[in-house]
């Protein structure tokens, strides 16, 4: 088959790249020139460990990274075109559909009038986004859905860091689909693939992504707010306790499986997350329900850079000249993915106390930390020998394997915010 993904960021160039080693033919579509022409030189925009050999395996081979002029080829040859563009959160929490309702209407604009295709949303949505806000649109541009094309969402359960394994080797396919001439040419394009594939309702589809993302956020959220009660208390080993809790044989099954994320932090991040517990939360306060554990879920995460900045306070003292180094600028381990990243929140929070000698250090994080957060009073060291022996105090905020035991190797104060010792 033949397909063509709007966007080339983690979600969109693994599922290209993912579908060519399906032995599909794929176009993928990249806005920004700086991206586009990375991908053309062989070159991946950021980190994600296997991507690169699928990116040298497939380029211009049946992978084919284009602009917006050559979308009229892309989507004449194209039997679906999915959508992986971004769908950010506003200040109310709902999703926003710019990109996504833009990346439609171009798909419209060249479209053959004559061959039935597939829309795919691959873009986290909330439920009900397709039947309430995408079918309308594409009525009011004279589309018959399930007539002169079809309409589908194909969501994703990628982790940043392991998006290529997770696709290659995914636990279940989820397919909201619209008609049954819409599946059909979906299975198509996973009949090779071992993998259980659902095909469910629109809105069941939507809402299976944000089941499942809403969930981990819940769980973090509980185990810090859990390590929070802890410190209240004193007296408690909140590393032990968690690894204690991970015994339970409910919560073992695949290595690492819900012990990953039932276990305290600095608060979630990234992308992912974020955006879809406020946009469930958003979505259903609309309909007329406040759920009130998204709601305090959301409020915890929130709430966490404070808690963090107290216990930090607490292990460093008040003297609010000395060098503090942040170990750890990602949002997590394995990736250089900075958005929500809660070491900036932190260290927000600590310059707002008046503590501003601070200096970070990342194994690969810091150029994108650095562009993004310029609001920051933070200067940043490219070792972590450099800021072990430059720091008075050091916090670890990230849980990247070399910080393990970092407590042991120097003389100063260690303020584990991530239980890694």
């Amino acid at each position: 088959m033949t397909i063509t993904v709007f966007g080339l960021g983690f979600v969109g160039l693994t599922t290209s790249l993912g579908f060519a080693e399906y032995g599909h033919k794929v176009y993928g579509v990249e806005v920004s020139k700086e991206r586009l022409d990375t991908i053309k030189d062989g070159k991946l925009p950021f980190l994600e460990e296997g991507l690169d050999d699928a990116l040298t395996r497939h380029l211009n081979k049946d992978f084919f990274p284009i602009d917006s002029s050559e979308l009229t080829k892309a989507v004449a040859e194209s039997d679906c075109i999915y959508y992986c563009v971004g769908t950010p959160y506003g200040k109310d929490g709902q999703a926003d559909l710019t990109y996504l309702l833009g990346a439609i209407d171009e798909t419209l604009a060249v479209r053959p009038k004559d061959k039935y295709q597939v829309l795919v949303v691959k873009s986290t949505i909330p439920p009900s986004t397709t039947e309430k806000k995408i079918i309308p649109h594409l009525k009011e541009k004279g589309i018959k859905v399930g007539e002169d094309l079809g309409v589908a969402n194909n969501p994703e359960f990628l982790r940043e860091g392991h998006c290529w394994d997770d696709f290659m080797n995914a636990d279940r396919i989820v397919l909201g689909v619209s008609d049954n001439r819409s599946a059909d040419i979906l299975r198509k394009i996973y009949a090779s693939v071992k993998e259980p594939v659902f095909c469910v309702s629109l809105n069941t589809g939507e809402f299976i992504k944000y089941l499942s993302n809403t969930l981990l956020a819940t769980l973090i959220s509980y185990s810090n707010e859990m390590s929070v009660v802890a410190d209240t208390i004193g007296g408690i080993d909140v590393a032990e306790a968690f690894h204690i809790l991970h015994m339970d044989k409910r919560w073992t099954g695949k290595p690492a499986a819900m012990s990953t994320y039932v276990y305290p932090g600095c608060g979630y991040g990234g992308y992912c997350l974020p955006k879809d517990t406020n946009a469930l939360y958003a979505v259903t306060k609309t309909a007329g329900f406040d759920a009130q554990i998204l709601k305090n879920v959301i409020a915890t995460n929130d709430h966490m850079p404070e808690f963090i900045a107290d216990k930090i306070v607490r292990h460093i003292g008040d003297n609010k000249e000395q060098t503090i180094g942040i170990l750890g600028l990602s949002f997590k381990p394995g990736s250089d993915d900075v958005r929500d990243t809660p070491s900036a929140k932190i260290v927000r929070e600590l310059n707002r106390r008046g503590y501003n000698n601070i200096i970070g250090y990342d194994p690969v994080a810091i150029d994108e930390f650095k562009r993004k957060y310029t609001d920051l009073t933070i200067s940043y060291v490219t070792s972590l020998d450099e800021v072990t022996t430059k720091a008075d105090s050091l916090v670890i905020t990230t849980a990247w394997p070399e910080f393990k035991d970092i407590d042991k190797k120097v003389n100063k104060p260690v303020v584990d915010c991530r239980y890694m010792n």
